[in-house]
């Protein structure tokens, strides 16, 4: 995953990535809600989720400390990040503001 990692993140489109483990009761109920942004934002946004047990280099270079973690690049450059789980309406806004 790190390989190609700096070429998804490296896009003219918003990213989020989301850190998640399959442990995660948080995470679970994050899921369903990207799904949600995805559906709402359609092509205007690429969501990628990264399972920190199996990635953790990567997670450790985003100093991922808690599960779920959600981070948006754009054009390589982290724009914002956030820790737990939030509403869809809350995320999608934040994301409209880098579209």
């Amino acid at each position: 995953m790190k390989n190609n990692f700096s070429t998804i993140i490296n896009t003219n489109k918003p990213v989020l990535i989301d850190f998640h483990a399959e442990w995660c009761g948080p995470c679970k109920m994050l899921a369903p809600i990207l799904k949600q942004v995805k559906h709402d934002l359609n092509d205007s946004i690429k969501i990628v989720k990264i399972d920190v047990d199996k990635n953790q280099e990567l997670a450790g270079k985003y100093q991922v400390r808690g599960v779920p973690t959600m981070i948006l690049f754009k054009n390589g450059n982290l724009l914002w990040r956030q820790s737990g789980v939030l509403q869809k309406n809350d995320i999608i806004s934040i994301i409209k503001q880098y579209l």
